[in-house]
């Protein structure tokens, strides 16, 4: 089974010049905790309630002024749509991460895939032992 089988292709994402407060809006209407930075169609970042916090409002950024470019996450983690759903939990499971962008080969955005949509995958077991390794403290 593949990532593109179990992904939620519905992404909302934001460009590198939203501001801030529109993602935060965003992010508690919808009720999700990260939200893909897209430029000229391709996937250039990721903002998550954490980086807004620790990147803007710890640093003293007026949250007015700042924009998703000065919050986002460097080094963007994320899958193909076409990786096998295995992979993607391990690969989880090694990152300490609970979602992931789904890209196709040209690394445009094409959904986003959470660990819940892969235990539903009915790989119950490998998503239990993903969360698992994603609950450990790092050291």
């Amino acid at each position: 089974m593949q990532i593109q089988d179990v992904m939620t292709a519905d992404v909302s994402f934001v460009g590198p010049d939203t501001p801030i407060l529109e993602i935060a809006r965003k992010m508690r209407d919808g009720d999700i905790g990260s939200t893909p930075v897209i430029e000229n169609d391709r996937l250039v970042g990721i903002v998550t309630d954490r980086d807004i916090v620790v990147r803007v409002i710890a640093e003293g950024g007026d949250v007015r002024t700042k924009t998703a470019r000065d919050a986002m996450s460097p080094g963007i983690l994320y899958c193909y749509a076409d990786d096998s759903v295995e992979a993607v939990l391990e690969n989880m499971g090694g990152q300490q991460i609970r979602r992931l962008p789904v890209v196709d080969r040209d690394k445009r955005l094409v959904g986003v895939v959470s660990l819940g949509d892969l235990a539903l995958s009915g790989k119950r077991k490998a998503a239990g032992e993903a969360l698992q390794e994603i609950s450990q403290p790092t050291h």
